[in-house]
């Protein structure tokens, strides 16, 4: 995966992308979910996460109690060392990686991957039904994901042609 290059195609497409899925919040076409979900279906054909990892290098997940507890035993720590080592406390809350790239990001794959923490297992969160309740979340990743910019992508070259809205 070309990051700069899709980094520069983002930027120049996104405010359009971003329109199409507001859009989405006041009309919904028809039929939504399976072409949603034979588009997505099409867009893993093509695109790779172990070439690209660009979540892993820009983002960082939230951490559940759950995830921390699952995570620390698999890496044989006690939770609280856990924190301690890899994560803090956002303002609102929420425990995120100290650092970006990821620091179980090896080689583009997730060294952890069997016991991700659940923010990372759902990214993009493409499956999230109903699809237009996530337009915020998809608006946000079209920068990180090349996998959710060819999804709106081919959707709305799909719904400006055959549909009338």
């Amino acid at each position: 995966m070309d990051l700069i290059a899709f980094k520069k195609t983002m930027t120049r497409k996104k405010k359009g992308l971003s329109l199409f899925l507001k859009k989405l919040d006041e009309i919904v076409p028809e039929g939504m979910p399976a072409l949603v979900a034979a588009t997505d279906a099409e867009v893993w054909k093509d695109v790779d996460c172990t070439t690209c990892a660009n979540c892993c290098k820009t983002m960082t997940p939230t951490y559940t109690r759950t995830d921390v507890k699952r995570i620390a035993a698999h890496l044989g720590m006690a939770p609280k060392d856990f924190i301690a080592q890899w994560l803090y406390k956002e303002e609102k809350g929420d425990w995120v990686n100290k650092t970006q790239p990821c620091q179980f990001l090896v080689n583009n794959m997730c060294s952890i991957y069997e016991v991700r923490p659940k923010d990372c297992a759902e990214f993009p969160h493409h499956n999230k039904k109903p699809f237009d309740a996530y337009n915020d979340t998809l608006t946000q990743n079209l920068t990180y994901c090349p996998a959710t910019f060819a999804l709106v992508e081919r959707l709305k070259k799909t719904v400006e042609r055959d549909y009338e809205w």
